[in-house]
């Protein structure tokens, strides 16, 4: 196995691995990787949706999406995200995966299966990196704070590609089933007890404690800090590359710069643990 860094602040490629039947030790290497990277990424691994869902298991307990569960699903399955002339781009901002939950993914196995001819990048964040940057006196200010995430933003996405009558009524089992919930603004990473900013982006609703203004002010600078290039890494999409990322110290966005091209990917997560 060949480690290849990516970005200054995380990412790499690793290659040598076929991840269609990796050994144990395989596992074990890749798992090591990622707790040192971040996010690391294949290229062409031809597999399909079930090798996709078993590589993931060799790291944990594949989820079942929220709004999967609402439906009544009982069995892990991925997240199509597609986009094209009919449907618009609506990941192209920073963020965690499914904060609105207690207990958010701990990893996130991402794949493309149709690839635009240029554009479409996907961008990660060390948010361990954009907490070191800061100084002592904030670090000691923000590690005080709880903010309250919830799926308002999620469910604004999902009737405006429903549609109000289609929508209506998974959204209110959505609501009854996860209601608002508190994260720390500051986590601390259960294997490597470094520090990381948590940013669920739009999922995040206020920092509890703080006037709307106050919240505001600090969310807005940390939307702002950590938008620093000094702190991502950038990866161009080939058919059959898969991400992995660790969702408790990164964020990620898929840029729009595509549109109207097509481009679909397939995520699955692997449950997780309530941030502390």
């Amino acid at each position: 196995m060949d480690v290849k860094p990516l970005g200054g602040a995380l990412g790499a490629e690793i290659v040598g691995v076929d991840i269609r039947d990796p050994s144990d030790s395989e596992v074990a290497d890749i798992y090591a990787t990622l707790l040192d990277h971040e996010v690391v990424f294949f290229r062409d691994t031809k597999i399909d949706d079930d090798q996709h869902l078993a590589f993931a298991g060799r790291f944990g307990t594949p989820s079942v999406f929220p709004l999967s569960a609402v439906m009544g699903e009982t069995e892990p399955s991925f997240q199509v995200i597609a986009d094209g002339p009919d449907s618009e781009p609506a990941t192209d901002y920073w963020h965690t995966d499914v904060t609105w939950i207690a207990e958010p993914p701990h990893a996130a196995f991402l794949r493309a299966t149709i690839v635009p001819d240029h554009g479409g990048d996907t961008m990660w964040g060390s948010m361990t990196a954009a907490y070191d940057a800061l100084s002592p006196a904030v670090q000691d200010f923000l590690s005080g704070l709880r903010v309250r995430h919830d799926n308002t933003s999620f469910i604004e996405g999902m009737i405006d590609k429903l549609g109000e009558e289609m929508a209506r009524p998974l959204a209110q089992k959505l609501r009854e089933a996860y209601p608002s919930v508190e994260h720390p603004l500051i986590r601390t990473h259960s294997e490597t007890g470094r520090k990381a900013i948590f940013f669920g982006g739009g999922f995040m609703r206020e920092i509890l404690g703080l006037t709307s203004s106050e919240s505001d002010a600090i969310l807005d600078f940390l939307r702002r800090h950590i938008d620093q290039p000094i702190f991502h890494a950038r990866w161009r999409w080939t058919l059959g590359d898969l991400a992995l990322w660790d969702q408790r110290s990164t964020v990620h966005r898929g840029l729009a710069d595509h549109f109207p091209r097509k481009r679909e990917v397939r995520r699955c997560v692997i449950d997780g643990d309530r941030p502390s």
